[in-house]
């Protein structure tokens, strides 16, 4: 995998592109960027819960679960000091489905954590992940 950055302005706006896909803005806030584009750990949230719902309705397809709604919404909290990454990262993954158990959706959870998601692989045990699965019945 590859991925290349290109300066675009003055300040800290680039144009980011992985291997052929759209670019995509990359800024800072101001004053040393112009909040043109997401921000690095605004993109790491990002990759975050793709990657986790990826992993995440792959296996509640192969178990034939009926699907009609998902959404994952992330929130991190930053440390105070520099380094100002993350230091809790709160997800809650809302399933809309009328065949999956809690206990199913746990499981589920767990496989995409120990196994199946790089990026949660990547920051675990730097960053303390909670993750809350609600289900809503169709």
């Amino acid at each position: 995998m590859e991925a290349s950055i290109l300066l675009m302005n003055e300040k800290l706006l680039f144009k980011g592109m992985v291997e052929g896909n759209e670019p995509i803005s990359v800024d800072y806030i101001p004053p040393l960027g112009g909040g043109q584009g997401y921000t690095s750990l605004e993109l790491l949230l990002l990759s975050l819960t793709s990657c986790m719902g990826s992993a995440v309705l792959t296996f509640l397809r192969r178990m034939n679960k009926q699907i009609t709604g998902f959404e994952i919404k992330a929130k991190g909290i930053r440390n105070e000091e520099h380094p100002t990454g993350f230091r809790i990262i709160h997800i809650e993954i809302v399933l809309t489905s009328n065949n999956t158990t809690l206990t199913e959706f746990d499981r589920v959870l767990k496989l995409a954590e120990e196994t199946y998601c790089p990026v949660w692989a990547m920051i675990k045990g730097n960053v303390e992940i909670k993750v809350n699965p609600v289900i809503i019945s169709a």
